[in-house]
């Protein structure tokens, strides 16, 4: 290896870089200088002063009248050694004399000046007279500076304008020059430490994504066969999924140029720069092929053309998804770029954009189920400090419909709030608090509530509680808690089944149970209130999307008004004024229904209900636990649920195991030291023997 060079620079100049500008610079600033300061040692005086101590004395060489404003006065040799002219008798660097001109002042007029001077020499010899000579002088540089200036500032004012228009100096369309060259940026392979093992949970899309990489390693593997390489893969997922974490880990895996970007870094103000834009991302990728161009939010640029028609004749953005089709998929072909685009919103994207022959490959990322959560939990606390007892199982089932990103998130909270109360370690507590900080806000401990309010929250939420426990297809409890958090005054947490399937039955319990904290206040109270407005809500989604988007209900019938390419207008709608009261009268009939039922589960166990909740006030959290004291074991259980008992009996299993292997090996050991003991003390007595 090379040894690098070592500066020898002080500390406080180390990583210093000489740049060819500051040269230009001292040069300019010297010119200025020599401009204003001068070299000269000429010394301002006045008329009085000058015919006193200077012409009557006869010491005046001649005087020089320039450009008729200023008389310059020049003394003899033989008095500049004199005390009155040693400032004035040499030059200002060096000993060498000063021939002149000595002194200056300002004259008012031509006329004015020779007149004194005649008049002051009127009792001179002819001979010892000086008449004063005249000289037009222009100060060149002073003049070319004079126009240069005010020209160099306006241009830099204007470059300066046309830099911040570019999008600033960061990158390559921050200068004026470079506004049409991509701003893709070539990550290193050195730069990027995450692989395909750092991704939890998406296994699928990982074998995807993993024989695209694949391919471009070992090309051989598959062009034997006929195969061709794609020319491009979509990632399409909610957010938070991972969508972006797959691409790192490509370009960390991957032992080929890889270029990332953002969509809106093709958005410009300035008509045809997004299409060279993507002209030059191509001729770039080209250059590096076989390569990698990812485009992270595609749908900036990726939109259904002609949907808006306010836009006019010269949409630029679909200037620049023309360039991208035409590059992709045109009359020149990419064989050697793979071009990848993540996105949350497939379905606001171009057809054109996402037909085979561009995206071959539509890559579904998902939230994760059950066991991919427990993976991802598993990644992410690696670097946690946590307790013995803690069990990743409890914290998979502990977060349905979490994404990848909010798991992290959870995590990150847990470690924050044990840091907050000085533990050493992360415990159970912190993820159960991390989790209802995330999905029901911070909690409110100084908000005050009136013991009214709070009794009616609490018979609301045991409710809710105590219908979902007695329906077979609602979601079972996990925890009810009447402590303010966020909007809400109290809150039900649920362990929802990941269903793929949703029944008729599934949705009207569903719908029964986020009826039953209002059928509580209904029933315990005599009177209702607004705080059943978000489960209103939601239960009038579900019976509209039950009535006219699934077909579910009888008097209506197997017909669905539900739009998937998203191109009909909100304004109208495609059945009669006759049909749409249908479709109200089964809703509300559907809600009555549901709130009835509701209202007669409460009824039955009314007093079940009551001590729930007296509980709930005297404690404000009860949990799973506590209603199977009350209520008993839940009649039935989730496919979730037994796979969540089968997973804890694995790891007691495992446990048991770990534990057995342990207690062996310490066997083992004690075993084996007692055995080098005796041989010891054998080794010894025989030498005492022989001694």
């Amino acid at each position: 290896m090379d040894k690098k060079k070592k500066s020898n620079l002080p500390n406080g100049l180390k990583g210093f870089k000489f740049k060819i500008y500051w040269l230009y610079a001292i040069i300019f600033v010297f010119f200025i200088g020599l401009q204003f300061i001068g070299t000269e040692v000429t010394k301002p005086t006045n008329w009085q002063e000058f015919n006193r101590t200077m012409l009557q004395d006869g010491k005046v060489d001649k005087v020089v009248i320039v450009n008729k404003d200023k008389a310059y006065i020049y003394i003899k040799k033989e008095f500049l050694s004199e005390e009155q002219f040693k400032k004035v008798g040499k030059k200002a660097f060096g000993d060498a004399p000063n021939l002149g001109p000595h002194f200056y002042f300002e004259i008012g007029s031509v006329e004015t000046f020779s007149n004194d001077l005649k008049d002051a020499q009127i009792a001179f010899d002819n001979e010892d007279k000086i008449s004063p000579l005249y000289e037009t002088q222009k100060d060149v540089f002073g003049d070319v500076l004079g126009w240069i200036l005010p020209l160099a500032f306006f241009v830099f004012i204007w470059l300066f304008i046309m830099k911040k228009m570019g999008g600033g100096a960061g990158g390559a369309g921050g200068q004026i020059f470079n506004i049409g060259k991509t701003q893709g940026k070539l990550v290193d392979k050195e730069d990027i430490k995450i692989t395909f093992d750092d991704v939890a949970g998406l296994e699928g899309a990982k074998e995807e994504i993993t024989e695209i990489v694949d391919f471009l390693k070992s090309p051989e593997k598959y062009t034997k066969l006929g195969g061709k390489i794609p020319r491009g893969a979509m990632l399409i997922g909610p957010p938070g999924t991972g969508k972006t974490l797959l691409a790192k880990a490509v370009a960390g895996e991957a032992k080929v140029p890889f270029f990332s970007l953002s969509g809106s870094d093709f958005v410009e103000m300035f008509v045809g720069v997004g299409a060279s834009r993507v002209r030059d991302l191509f001729k770039q990728a080209k250059e590096k092929a076989p390569s990698i161009i990812f485009i992270d939010e595609i749908d900036a640029i990726g939109r259904a053309r002609g949907k808006n028609a306010m836009t006019g004749s010269n949409d630029e953005r679909e200037n620049t998804l023309n360039q991208l089709l035409t590059e992709m998929d045109g009359f020149g072909t990419n064989s050697g770029v793979i071009v990848m685009g993540a996105t949350n919103r497939a379905d606001v994207l171009d057809k054109a954009l996402t037909r085979a022959g561009r995206f071959d490959r539509q890559i579904f990322v998902d939230l994760p189920d059950l066991l991919e959560r427990k993976a991802i939990f598993e990644v992410h606390l690696k670097p946690i400090k946590l307790a013995e007892s803690m069990d990743v199982n409890f914290l998979s089932r502990q977060t349905p419909g979490f994404s990848g990103a909010d798991i992290a998130n959870v995590c990150n909270e847990a470690a924050l709030i044990a840091a907050r109360e000085s533990k050493n370690e992360v415990d159970k507590q912190d993820f159960i608090d991390a989790v209802d900080r995330i999905i029901g806000g911070l909690e409110k401990k100084s908000k005050i509530i009136f013991p009214g309010e709070k009794k009616t929250i609490a018979y609301h939420e045991a409710g809710h509680a105590t219908v979902s426990w007695m329906l077979e297809f609602a979601s079972p409890l996990v925890k009810v808690t009447i402590v303010p958090r966020g909007k809400s005054l109290g809150a039900a947490w649920y362990l929802p089944e990941e269903r793929q399937l949703t029944t008729t039955e599934q949705m009207l319990d569903e719908i029964c149970a986020a009826m039953g904290g209002r059928a509580a206040e209904d029933v315990f109270f005599g009177k209702i209130s607004t705080g059943a407005l978000s489960d209103l809500e939601k239960v009038t989604k579900q019976a509209y999307a039950m009535v006219s988007i699934y077909g579910l209900s009888e008097k209506v019938g197997n017909i669905s008004y539900y739009d998937s390419s998203g191109q009909q207008s909100g304004f109208t709608k495609p059945y009669s004024e006759e049909r749409a009261q249908t479709i109200d009268k089964e809703v509300s009939r559907i809600l009555e229904e549901q709130y009835q039922k509701a209202k007669d589960i409460l009824i039955k166990h009314k007093d079940k209900v009551e001590k729930l909740g007296t509980e709930l006030l005297e404690n404000e959290v009860i949990f799973k636990d506590d209603l199977t004291k009350i209520f008993g074991d839940r009649k039935w259980k989730s496919y979730e649920e037994e796979q969540l008992i089968k997973m804890d009996l694995e790891k007691i299993e495992s446990d048991k195991l770990a534990k057995a292997a342990k207690k062996v090996k310490a066997e083992e050991k004690k075993s084996k030291a007692a055995k080098e003991n005796k041989t010891k003390e054998t080794e010894e007595s025989v030498n005492d023997k022989s001694s």
